[in-house]
């Protein structure tokens, strides 16, 4: 019969199947160890904000929607959802320990059902200066927060003509369009304008 030999760190060589077997198995479940390291955390967190864009017209109510969802169900008392804007002024927090932080401003509140994962921002009023992308953040107790992607708010300025409605945006380009057509038409008429004028003063002198 042939005798195998097998060496292992620590250990004297092994000249039996049996004493082989056991080593094999030692090592084998050393190897399956890591693995247990990279079970998933029990309490991450996914925050979602729909729809990335969002418009309004001055003086509608704005729902800015914000879920969050969990394996574990949170306790309330220990959630905490902060809602802040940002725009070409910065940033500046709507809302902070699922209550509004700005003073005497009661237009901002949040409107969801925390058991249900909600956590949905209402805007009452709405003005231009309202513009901006807005951001959930959600944090769980004694956990990092998590903050959703954004909605970007776009509202529309009522111009009070003929119940025309349209963003400042739409505005600035329908006039500037305006204006370059008119300089159009002034460039291609002029050199026939120059025309008539002289037909004109050569049948006067004639």
């Amino acid at each position: 019969s042939t005798l195998l030999f097998f060496l292992f760190p620590g250990t004297d060589v092994g000249v039996s199947g049996g004493s082989a077997r056991k080593e094999n198995a030692a090592v084998t479940h050393i190897i399956a160890q890591p693995s247990l390291l990279t079970t998933p955390e029990p309490w991450h967190l996914l925050v979602t904000q729909t729809p990335a864009k969002e418009k309004a017209k001055e003086g509608e109510t704005v729902v800015l929607n914000c879920h969050f969802n969990s394996p574990r169900r949170p306790s309330l008392t220990d959630l905490m959802v902060k809602w802040y804007k940002e725009d070409e002024k910065g940033r500046m927090d709507l809302l902070e320990n699922n209550v509004t932080v700005l003073p005497n401003n009661s237009r901002f509140f949040m409107s969801g059902d925390l058991s249900q994962g909600d956590a949905s921002l209402v805007i009452l009023n709405v003005t231009t200066s309202d513009h901006g992308i807005y951001f959930c953040e959600v944090t769980l107790p004694h956990r990092k927060p998590v903050t959703g992607d954004g909605t970007k708010l776009r509202i529309r300025r009522a111009l009070g003509l003929f119940g025309i409605e349209e963003s400042i945006g739409t505005i600035i380009g329908v006039v500037a369009a305006g204006i370059g057509g008119i300089v159009v038409l002034i460039i291609v008429l002029t050199p026939q304008l120059r025309r008539c004028i002289l037909c004109m003063r050569q049948g006067s002198h004639q």
